[in-house]
């Protein structure tokens, strides 16, 4: 028993300490999305959208949750918005390929019609992130729209 008492011990005091530890925080800017919304032109309905639901995992600007400074939570979102920002990062808009931007908005508004965007994980904590049929047909029509000026361009070329 008293093993265990030291483990558990043991463990409660390499948890406080790690609390002062963290991963670098994603505080860029809004800003950063300019391009891609000059770009796209969404709709307001289809920016607010985008803002509430996309923005905080899929560019340089990430607004956190109060629980954001718990370790190890704040790890897994740290790994979250990393791995967000590796499918599509809106803030790197402009260094994408005509062809790139053209197969993005394809996955986009597919994600987000068939329901894997935003995440469950993600809309859990963010209530406000669940999206109607209505916000769903929004996006996915101002998606395709997008995508098919993208694939006009390529044509073009």
């Amino acid at each position: 028993m008293k093993i265990l008492k030291k483990i558990a011990l043991l463990l409660l005091i390499i948890l406080l300490i790690s609390q002062f530890f963290g991963p670098e925080k994603n505080e860029g800017s809004l800003e950063s999305v300019t391009a891609f919304m000059a770009e796209t032109n969404p709709p307001e309905n289809v920016r607010k959208i985008l803002e509430t639901t996309c923005f905080d995992c899929h560019s340089a600007k990430t607004t956190y949750p109060w629980y954001n400074n718990i370790t190890p939570v704040n790890y897994w979102l740290d790994e979250h918005v990393k791995d967000g920002k590796k499918h599509l990062n809106f803030s790197k808009w402009n260094d994408y390929s005509l062809k790139k931007k053209e197969h993005k908005m394809d996955e986009l508004y597919e994600e987000v019609e068939e329901g894997e965007m935003p995440l469950n994980s993600y809309t859990w904590t963010h209530s406000e992130a669940n999206l109607t049929q209505e916000q769903i047909d929004a996006v996915v029509a101002w998606g395709k729209k997008v995508q098919a000026n993208y694939k006009q361009q390529l044509k073009a070329k």
